[in-house]
């Protein structure tokens, strides 16, 4: 035998919860780990002269629980292959909730390592008492960390939640539960169950959850639904009409498309939801319209994604929705943010950098040239900014316009290649002077492009109204026109509202 490792719980935190056995192997001493030292216990245990190990570093040093897991495992095999036997204790019950205790049982014995288990009451024991529930009339056992959390609800029957560790972690878990509960639904917090002058619980509907202090003594409890409830957000028909579309028995049109084919379409719908939203006072009902076409679209790749085994809607939601909680850690969590919403793009960006700790330049993903050339010269603008590459104010990229129309004036006639670079840092420079202004050069583009179109065509008009050919009026009567239309439609020009 490589050695032996016997896994020992401490129970729920109540010293007269701690089986005697248990108490007595740890008095007995060698090398002995605890999973973590946040338990109620571990003050108790060092007061009795027990000495230990806690692997509570490996969290802060991993990227993931995963990696953690593995990592102790790693540590108690080689420990126990060089002592001989190793005593590892965790919270609770061995085998509840404890994923390096599954690890061990799975790898350990293809490791030559010998296994022993000493029970101890589990913090459900005393979350049953707590509660007053009966188990045996069905109950679901969910973990908070679980990527299948959603997949594996079962409103209909009463849940119990762990590992809501964080208010961070019960922000996320909510968002998941409203997709299924309604937003009143009760849900009792419990903190330190069976710890006597500890425990503490508290029935509070769904939707505010998040308020409630979380640490790792905190679980929560949902009753079953009295009547089936059905999610006020859910995307479920839609996906389920695609995926009939798309089958055997489906549309040829739309069993034959694919992200490719598809792109045209996402892009058109995007401009209309543009287009919507600079008349949503008038006309609401068409912004509504057009986010559903859009949306369509994005469920239409999601089931061709799902087809080739990709990924599916669920991921996309659960992606998304875990992106944003974890970007505002000041709402979920507990960070503090100051300076308003200037200080909360700073958080974000810090975040961003530490999700995308692969890219290494500032500019990684922007050399697509799919962005509309405008908004693409902004953004980098903006990135190259955030390190102070910038202009102090708009007066200094005002300059760099003359000084760009300048280089223009001195090309004309020369190479074409060397006038377009001089024309595009012309434009570059006009969208830097708008982005110290503070105005969006995609949009003032738009609006100056539908000026000059309201403009030109009074001035068709004018020529027909005057029966002369608009190619043969030449350009002082059309110049007359084109004044007439600048004093006529100032001021009942249109514009989108802010």
């Amino acid at each position: 035998m490589a050695g032996r490792i016997v896994i020992c719980g401490l129970g729920p935190g109540s010293w007269d919860a701690l089986p005697l056995g248990v108490l007595a192997r740890l008095r007995r001493g060698g090398l002995i780990f605890l999973r973590t030292e946040k338990h109620p216990l571990v003050p108790r245990l060092r007061a009795e002269g027990i000495n230990f190990t806690s692997f509570d570093s490996f969290y802060e040093e991993e990227e993931s629980f995963p990696a953690v897991y593995r990592r102790i495992v790693e540590t108690l095999v080689e420990a126990a292959g060089r002592e001989g036997e190793v005593l590892y204790a965790v919270p609770g019950h061995p085998l509840v909730a404890e994923e390096p205790s599954r690890l061990l049982l799975k790898y350990a014995p293809e490791r030559g390592v010998e296994l022993e288990i000493l029970p101890a009451p589990s913090f459900l024991d005393a979350l049953l008492v707590t509660l007053n529930l009966s188990p045996g009339e069905g109950l679901v056992v969910l973990d908070a960390l679980d990527p299948e959390f959603s997949a594996r609800l079962c409103p209909s029957l009463p849940t119990v939640v762990m590992q809501t560790y964080s208010r961070l972690v019960a922000s996320e878990v909510k968002v998941f539960l409203l997709e299924s509960y309604p937003p009143e639904h009760p849900v009792t917090w419990v903190r330190a169950a069976g710890i006597p002058g500890e425990e503490r619980k508290e029935t509070l509907p769904l939707s505010l959850l998040d308020r409630m202090p979380f640490d790792h003594l905190t679980s929560i409890y949902l009753p079953p639904l009295a009547t089936s409830f059905a999610p006020r957000f859910s995307l479920a028909p839609l996906a389920q009409v695609l995926a009939e579309l798309r089958g055997e028995k489906g549309c040829p049109w739309d069993r034959e498309q694919t992200h490719q084919s598809l792109k045209k379409y996402l892009l058109e719908e995007t401009y209309e939801v543009l287009e919507a939203i600079d008349r949503v006072e008038e006309d609401p009902h068409n912004l509504c319209e057009e986010l559903g076409d859009l949306l369509l679209q994005i469920v239409f790749h999601c089931q061709i994604a799902a087809e080739a085994g990709r990924f599916n809607l669920d991921d996309v939601v659960r992606g998304i929705t875990q992106k944003m909680i974890a970007r505002h850690p000041h709402v979920f969590g507990e960070e503090k943010v100051t300076g308003g919403a200037l200080g909360v793009i700073r958080s974000w960006e810090k975040i961003k950098q530490r999700e995308k700790k692969e890219r290494t330049s500032l500019m990684d993903g922007l050399e697509s040239r799919s962005l509309p050339a405008l908004l693409r010269a902004s953004q980098v603008q903006r990135r190259a900014a955030r390190v102070g590459f910038d202009w102090k104010d708009w007066r200094g990229a005002a300059d760099k316009v003359r000084e760009e129309l300048k280089e223009i004036e001195r090309q004309v006639g020369l190479r074409t290649e060397d006038l377009v670079l001089e024309v595009g840092d012309l434009l570059f420079a006009a969208v830097n002077v708008a982005r110290l202004l503070g105005i969006e050069a995609e949009e003032a583009l738009h609006r100056s492009v539908d000026k000059f179109v309201e403009r030109f065509r009074y001035v068709e008009e004018r020529a027909k109204a005057s029966g002369v050919k608009l190619e043969e009026a030449g350009i002082e009567l059309l110049d007359t026109f084109w004044e007439e239309a600048k004093k006529k439609l100032k001021n009942r020009r249109k514009r989108p509202p802010k």
